[in-house]
């Protein structure tokens, strides 16, 4: 309960100091690239149902639906900010209004895209999928995109086991400052 007063807090707070500039954000979107300002990917939610979650489109009108590092040649499917959102992560920003939704909490395993069979199972069999997704989690911030689905399974299994309110407060300031070294983010 305490975890969905703060979500709630917490994102209502964002809503208002980052409505300026997620405007700017969506303007520059818009005026870079054809094709909508958000990107809605189907991901996978609290006891694996399928959730709609925006982000801010950083890839070119008709990429393949898939992780970004199953992708050949990445790099070329990206809009011409796309890296700079996703490297500082703004790209994720309109997140927000998720979190207040309830299919996405600050804090829990990020959630998987709907076509990640591998990571889905994996997650089903060790009880992880019973866990509310999380904008960051404790597999982010100990590696990312850089780690093997195996491990960031691990990684999320331990959340499940571990997670508190506190917890949560010490994974979100370790995100702040991986955000801010920009480790761990390919693309």
């Amino acid at each position: 309960m305490i975890k969905r007063i703060f979500d709630l807090i917490f994102a209502g707070t964002l809503v208002v100091i980052l409505f300026v500039p997620m405007v700017l954000i969506a303007l520059w979107v818009k005026s870079t690239s054809k094709g909508p300002i958000l990107y809605w990917s189907d991901r996978v939610g609290i006891n694996n149902t399928i959730f709609k979650m925006p982000k801010f489109r950083t890839m070119k009108s008709g990429t393949p639906e898939v992780a970004t590092h199953l992708l050949e040649n990445p790099e070329s499917h990206l809009t011409s900010i796309g890296s700079f959102l996703r490297k500082t992560s703004m790209d994720e920003l309109p997140q927000v209004f998720t979190i207040i939704k309830g299919d996405l909490s600050f804090v829990g395993p990020r959630p998987a895209l709907f076509n990640q069979a591998d990571l889905i199972e994996l997650r089903t069999q060790r009880g992880v999928h019973k866990l509310i997704p999380g904008l960051t989690g404790w597999a982010q911030i100990n590696g990312r995109d850089d780690i093997a689905v195996l491990k960031k399974v691990e990684l999320d299994e331990d959340y499940l086991h571990w997670h508190s309110f506190l917890f949560d407060l010490k994974i979100l300031l370790l995100t702040f400052l991986s955000v801010l070294r920009s480790d761990g983010i390919k693309h």
